[in-house]
């Protein structure tokens, strides 16, 4: 049966038909969609893990009690996950294991641009790396086969192109596979003298897979007319290549992204007269066509930065793409804001109003370093905020405990806030981490997280309770406001920064976008009473435009959350 399917639902139907029994993941995009997708098949145990690390040790253990297993993550998550993967790889499996991995080139919602392909190779694991969605169902069935054939984890590489668009596949049946757990401590124990003993195992199998290598399907040679040039590429830099040149030019098509072939690519340059290796991101298909002693071409044509494109790469290679399309005029910037009633605008208006130095983290909250806010001054990581806050006010000595403080999500810091605020209560630091609990993971999607009650398939669960557990790692100052109350905010916020000892402020109200949230009716503008002051544009709220020297309220954002009618003294904001 053909049906149309994203590149994630397609590896999530891929891992339905291979037997998958296990998925445990966190949500990031690009990578998202793949559990949520695996969610909807009764026959597989999907959850969602508090980081990635937990995830890919879950997904072990399920391997290792020998139940094909799966653990998704976007790019800066297998950062996270890099402990236990660089282990595992010299454990190996027991039924297959996969790690998908989703980049995101161009940045759409990320921190960096970061090339896992380096991941693979340096923890020395096989990497597929599908071009479309018919790949991508078809890849994942492949990686459990090579997960069991070589005794290793395998790494699928997504990124944002080929996640999120959609392909035809062709759907098939479920097959069951269960293998019997044997204890092996020689196996499974990485101790130093067990450790050593399997390094070898590992280099052993990766010349095993670059011979497999050599004649795997998914490693082809496309013919062209033409042989004056002749292009390597994978993933969504292939469909680039075949949209722009069609079949004028040979190429080979990486789907084993590592270990490569090296038989294969010399033969295919030799039957060339000049190579070009067409990737996004990093040089990795041309240094290791370099290190072959293969002359070619490719970063100083296709630069390491952003999303490659059609357009692109005809402009790069000195041809007009008539196909292609370019806009005509300069689209207006548009820069991201928190939508209309969000719980954190009044937070963050207040932590402005005080002047303070604040230190974020990553969520949709970070858009409080946007305009007109702009009152965040760091974000690097998850759970970067506490444990920053921590050295900062050690390395400040005191002078800016009164001035500064932690932002960081409920997810996130259930995901990797909880260990910062350990530190930050064994060794002592007198600051304020301010945890903004909009009882939801909001910035992938409202996906559910320990601190909601539910589980990944909506059923009632344990609920981790914030307030408790802060005082159960040592906090004993946790206090709790309605970010929609300014007046509170300013009281708490002012009266934890003066306690000389670490405290904990838990800002919640839900997510104004949760569907079950009740709003108020839509505030209205008074036109006599409104002088255009613009005080009410402080907050940077979508819903509020200044027209004609007055405000207005687009009555179909507004969700009545007050926090624009306590900025106005002159009593012109109300209720519809």
């Amino acid at each position: 049966m053909k049906q149309l399917m994203l590149g994630n639902e397609a590896v999530a139907r891929g891992l339905y038909e291979a037997g998958c029994s296990f998925v445990s993941s966190y949500p990031g995009t690009p990578s998202t969609e793949i559990t949520e997708a695996i969610a909807k098949y009764p026959e597989v145990y999907a959850e969602w893990a508090p980081n990635e690390k937990v995830a890919m040790e879950a997904a072990f253990g399920a391997s290792v009690a020998g139940r094909r297993s799966f653990c998704g993550m976007k790019h800066v998550g297998l950062n996270v996950a890099a402990d236990p993967l660089f282990t595992i790889s010299y454990t190996g499996v027991n039924a297959g294991m996969i790690i998908g991995v989703a980049d995101d080139a161009g940045m759409h919602s990320s921190q960096n641009e970061q090339d896992s392909r380096h991941y693979a190779r340096a923890a020395k694991i096989p990497m597929l790396e599908p071009s479309d969605s018919a790949e991508a169902l078809e890849f994942t069935k492949l990686a459990y086969e090579i997960s069991e054939k070589f005794d290793t984890p395998v790494l699928i590489k997504m990124c944002t192109r080929v996640s999120h668009s959609q392909s035809v596949v062709a759907t098939g049946d479920r097959v069951e596979v269960l293998k019997e757990y044997e204890k092996d401590i020689p196996k499974y124990v990485m101790m130093p003298g067990n450790a050593k003993r399997r390094h070898p195992v590992v280099e052993a199998r990766t010349r095993a897979l670059v011979e497999y290598a050599e004649t795997a399907s998914v490693n082809r040679i496309e013919s062209g007319e033409s042989r004056q040039i002749g292009i390597i590429t994978s993933s969504t830099s292939y469909q680039y290549v075949k949209e722009v040149f069609g079949n004028t030019y040979p190429v080979l098509k990486l789907g084993l992204i590592w270990p490569m072939p090296e038989k294969k690519i010399c033969d295919f340059a030799a039957s060339v007269d000049k190579l070009i290796v067409i990737e996004e991101l990093d040089g990795f298909i041309e240094s290791h066509c370099k290190n072959l002693g293969l002359a070619c071409e490719g970063k100083e044509k296709f630069p390491c930065i952003d999303e490659l494109s059609q357009n692109a790469v005809a402009d790069a290679m000195g041809k007009t793409h008539e196909s292609g399309i370019k806009l005509g005029e300069v689209i207006p910037a548009r820069p991201p804001v928190m939508c209309a009633g969000c719980p954190h605008r009044g937070l963050f208006y207040t932590l402005k109003k005080n002047k303070l130095t604040v230190l974020g983290d990553i969520g949709c909250y970070t858009l409080g370093a946007v305009a007109p806010l702009a009152a965040v001054d760091t974000v690097i990581c998850m759970g970067a905020s506490v444990s920053g806050l921590h050295g900062f006010s050690k390395s400040q000595q005191g002078a800016m405990d009164n001035r500064t403080v932690a932002v960081i999500g409920d997810s996130t810091f259930m995901h990797s806030g909880i260990t910062g605020l350990v530190n930050m209560a064994y060794n002592e630091s007198n600051a304020t981490v301010i945890i903004v609990d909009n009882s939801i993971t909001g910035m992938t999607g409202h996906q559910q997280n320990p601190t909601t009650g539910f589980n990944l398939k909506g059923d009632p669960c344990a609920k981790i309770d914030l307030e408790t557990l802060c005082r159960a790692v040592g906090i004993r100052r946790v206090r709790v406001i309605d970010p929609y109350d300014l007046a509170q905010c300013d009281e708490v916020i002012k009266e934890e920064l003066a306690a000389n000892e670490p405290s904990v402020i838990i800002s919640r109200r839900p997510c104004a976008l949760l569907k079950y949230v009740k709003h108020k009716k839509p505030l209205k503008v008074d036109a006599d009473k409104c002088v255009g002051c613009k005080a009410c544009m402080k907050i940077g709220c979508p819903a509020i435009s200044i027209i004609d020297g007055k405000a207005k309220v687009d009555e179909t954002q507004c969700v009545g959350c007050g926090v624009c009618e306590q900025l106005c003294k002159l009593g012109a904001l109300k209720e519809v």
